[in-house]
């Protein structure tokens, strides 16, 4: 969106009303909304049959923990490499961790990593305003618009044919960083590595086609279904649910939500991210667990990672970093608690 559409937007925008819709909405074309609709739909319904093997056998430990393992390998790739790192650029890593991290990110069935990274610094460039991609707020404050809203939020802006340029927002990774590029022009042998290692070790460990069939299903399925959920949780839930302790920009609605901050390996501290979103820990307070800083910090103090921003000193009161360039300023006025 140009600077002055921008500027417009928000300058019409009072917080409350429904977003402005174009003219002539673009429609999203069948072949997209069926894939993005099977690699939504696909791992929740891998749930029912995972349910039904277990019926009368249980979950075997095998499978749990495998499942475990691939969800933090594939949840931190998201949150320290995909968001962290960079998104926001929040430390510096070695070029081996760093196509590491973007591996993993990528195996999470949540887009390739530069239209991931496009997208989520769209939303900070307008958050909770005309032309935040994933809003709740998309269709007003009213009971009905926030229900809306909030579907939209969390599952309905995969299928939205508004496009996000990754031109615009992630030209670093496009123009200037060609192992990037080829990662995330991988992503569909990605999402097929993410389902055949779980199936693999299910065999190897089993030694039966049952054994990987489970493994697969548990640890391959339903994990990518947990985390994405997780994931979308934090657009949605962590924009409308929780506390807001921490000053943002003006219409920023973000939250804390600490029932999900295992899950989300802290990113559900998300009015502390939205206050300081190049710090490298997003739970500002010390009983805010933050799983992705931790890992971080022992990055750090393996010699892995560098230039990390702990505590940005410059806080609110200085341009924000947004596709590389300074494109908007902080507001110091508090995000007003009682909105929603």
């Amino acid at each position: 969106m140009p600077t002055a559409t921008r500027t417009a937007a928000e300058a019409g925008y009072d917080g409350h009303a429904p977003f402005p819709r174009p003219a002539a909405p673009a429609r999203a074309g069948i072949v997209a909304v069926t894939l993005t609709a099977a690699i939504v739909i696909a791992p929740f319904l891998a749930l029912g049959a995972g349910i039904w093997l277990a019926w009368g056998n249980g979950i075997t430990l095998t499978d749990l923990l495998l499942a475990a393992v691939f969800y933090m390998v594939t949840g931190l790739g998201v949150t320290v490499g995909f968001h962290r790192l960079l998104t926001h650029r929040s430390f510096t890593a070695r070029p081996w961790l760093r196509v590491i991290l973007a591996v993993a990110g990528s195996m999470s069935f949540q887009g390739n990593l530069i239209d991931w990274v496009a997208v989520h610094r769209r939303h900070h460039a307008f958050t909770d305003q005309p032309g935040d991609p994933h809003s709740p707020y998309r269709y007003g404050t009213g009971l009905g618009g926030q229900l809306r809203g909030l579907a939209h939020a969390h599952l309905g802006w995969l299928f939205s044919a508004e496009p996000t340029s990754a031109t615009r927002y992630a030209p670093d990774l496009l123009r200037n960083d060609p192992a990037m590029l080829r990662i995330s022009r991988a992503f569909p042998a990605w999402c097929a590595i993410s389902l055949l290692l779980p199936f693999a070790a299910g065999w190897a460990i089993s030694g039966s086609l049952y054994g990987a069939l489970t493994a697969f299903i548990w640890a391959g399925l339903v994990r990518i279904a947990l985390l994405q959920h997780v994931t979308w949780s934090v657009n949605s839930l962590c924009h409308m649910i929780g506390q807001r302790p921490h000053t943002t920009r003006r219409h920023d609605r973000s939250t804390d939500l600490w029932p999900l901050a295992l899950l989300s390996f802290g990113e559900s501290w998300h009015n502390g991210h939205h206050s300081q979103p190049g710090c490298a820990r997003h739970g500002r307070g010390p009983r805010q667990i933050d799983p992705s800083a931790a890992l971080i910090r022992l990055f750090e103090r393996l010699g892995w990672a560098t230039h990390v921003h702990w505590q940005p000193a410059d806080g609110l009161g200085h341009p924000r970093m947004v596709a590389g360039k300074h494109t908007l300023r902080t507001s110091t006025r508090p995000s007003t608690p009682g909105r929603r």
